[in-house]
């Protein structure tokens, strides 16, 4: 069974840009998914960023990183981005990538199948 990897994580100081990647492994394709980004940082509860559609053309985000963040995604290389620009202290979690088959673009964790290990991201200040 596939699943869902997550690389690009790292440890940034604040101000700083990271990418975040999505791909998915074995038979899963992603490009029949929804994808969401999801955070979480300790002792809080698991959190929405962002969800595109299959075909990329309609996204949401969470409103403190609109402007900051951009989810996208390359059907062609089967990969789904997070692009986060301008990191705060506040953005330190670790971050995950599910695939889900509903027909929105939902920011609850529940609506979605195939999770991630998830990436740890650290934002010095």
């Amino acid at each position: 069974q596939g699943q869902l990897v997550e690389s690009g994580g790292g440890l940034v100081q604040a101000g700083d840009s990271l990418r975040l990647s999505c791909a998915a492994s074995g038979h899963t394709l992603i490009n029949n998914y929804i994808v969401g980004w999801f955070r979480q940082a300790p002792g809080k509860e698991r959190e929405f960023v962002a969800a595109i559609s299959r075909s990329g053309g309609s996204t949401n985000h969470l409103d403190s990183v609109k402007g900051r963040f951009t989810i996208s995604r390359d059907n062609e290389k089967k990969t789904v981005y997070l692009q986060m620009n301008s990191l705060k202290s506040e953005d330190t979690a670790v971050y995950y990538c599910a695939a889900s088959v509903n027909g929105i673009l939902s920011p609850t964790p529940r609506a979605y199948l195939y999770w991630g290990q998830g990436t740890q991201v650290t934002v010095s200040s």
